[in-house]
């Protein structure tokens, strides 16, 4: 399905009916990772419209010249939001790049929002400044695991991307020009990864401030690329979560 920002046709994804939430990918990557990801978990939650978004330059949504830095890519998906939820309060749930935009539409207007996932969020934006964990071998098993999850996934997904477009934005604006933070008394789910060498676990702490509902939680044996080996554990973190955003909507205040 398409949202059209001006000319601009943006892909997404939608399954089931009821409160919206809205899946962000990584930087580069389409929907199909986070929808495989995800989808189990709402066999036992299923009043949710799940809405898997391909931001410009990815999957099946073309680039366009106007995007030129990250304040002009969180403009598009701002307003493909606004199109596909209406006027609905809806929850929001970014992977990497795609929790600092979710961060950024948040930022925006905090009080439409039920609820907040971040999965190995991205908060320093320059790499030389992140803290990032020494090396730890993964177990046994791990590779094969992280291979495979690699072709399946972020190598079509590449193939797919405009990379000049989106290394254009790297180089000339990968930050968003304000600091997106915002404070949000909804629930909210950190995941990182103890092993993630990209973006790392500790920089993501300090993000509490702004979530006083907030669950933080750093997985061993995970890395950038995480759930791998522990989807179980990852997609319960998720249930709970939106047992946490069911329970606010049935008990306001709770």
């Amino acid at each position: 399905m398409i949202s059209l920002v001006d000319d601009l046709p943006v892909y997404y994804e939608s399954y089931g009916e009821g409160r919206p939430i809205v899946f962000l990918p990584g930087w580069g990557n389409a929907n199909g990772e986070g929808r495989d990801v995800h989808e189990p978990v709402f066999d036992t939650h299923p009043h949710w419209r799940r809405i898997y978004v391909d931001p410009p330059g990815t999957g099946n949504s073309p680039s366009h010249d106007r995007i030129k830095n990250q304040d002009d890519m969180l403009g598009v998906l701002t307003r493909v939001v606004d199109d596909l939820v209406g006027g609905e309060p809806f929850a929001l749930a970014g992977t990497s790049a795609g929790g600092l935009h979710a961060r950024g539409i948040i930022h925006r207007d905090p009080s439409r929002i039920l609820g907040l996932l971040l999965r190995v969020p991205g908060v320093i934006v320059d790499r030389d400044k992140r803290t990032l964990p020494e090396y730890w071998p993964m177990p046994e098993g791990f590779d094969e695991a992280h291979r495979d999850k690699q072709e399946r996934y972020y190598l079509p997904a590449e193939e797919q991307a405009d990379l000049d477009f989106l290394g254009a934005i790297q180089r000339n604006g990968y930050a968003l020009s304000v600091e997106p933070s915002a404070r949000l008394e909804a629930p909210t789910l950190i995941v990182t990864g103890r092993q993630d060498a990209i973006t790392g676990y500790a920089d993501a702490w300090p993000l509490l401030d702004d979530y006083p509902r907030a669950t933080y939680v750093v997985l061993d044996r995970a890395n950038h690329d995480l759930p791998i080996q522990n989807e179980a554990l990852y997609r319960a973190l998720v249930s709970d979560w939106l047992d946490r955003m069911e329970e606010l909507a049935k008990h306001p205040g709770a």
